[in-house]
């Protein structure tokens, strides 16, 4: 068993917390108090709690896309990385970068898309056929 991955970050509001990371994403809600709550992020745990979201600046550059700095994000199987685009589409969620291919035919090639939260944390989502490809490099030339 790999190990899992804990994250505690400020929302803003955790009853509108609950219906994005619950009710859009489908994230099994955990233990809570009245200032924080824990969900099952994908298999992981993240902790919301009550307070000022960090600040983020769009300073990453990652292929063609200047990304939100820092984010958090998740990496699923390309099947279940479908399931939850259309989920997200479904659910009327503005994308900052909409589904997308990145770095196509190239080694890491990987579907991704970026969202924010309703505190406006920004969140990525990345989608791999294999996981194998998820620490690939491109061959030395």
């Amino acid at each position: 068993m790999r190990s899992l991955f804990h994250l505690a970050i400020h929302v803003e509001d955790l009853d509108a917390a609950r219906q994005f990371y619950g009710g859009v994403l489908g994230c099994a809600e955990g233990r809570s108090t009245d200032t924080w709550v824990d969900f099952d992020f994908f298999g992981h745990q993240l902790s919301l709690h009550l307070g000022k979201p960090f600040t983020t600046t769009r300073s990453g550059k990652v292929g063609d896309h200047m990304v939100m700095m820092p984010h958090m994000g998740v990496v699923l199987r390309l099947d279940d990385w479908m399931t939850l685009a259309e989920r997200l589409r479904n659910a009327g969620v503005q994308f900052d970068i909409p589904p997308v291919i990145r770095f196509e035919g190239q080694a890491g090639e990987q579907r991704t898309m970026f969202f924010f939260d309703p505190s406006g944390n920004p969140i990525e989502v990345k989608g791999f056929k294999d996981f194998d490809g998820l620490f690939e490099v491109a061959p030395s030339r």
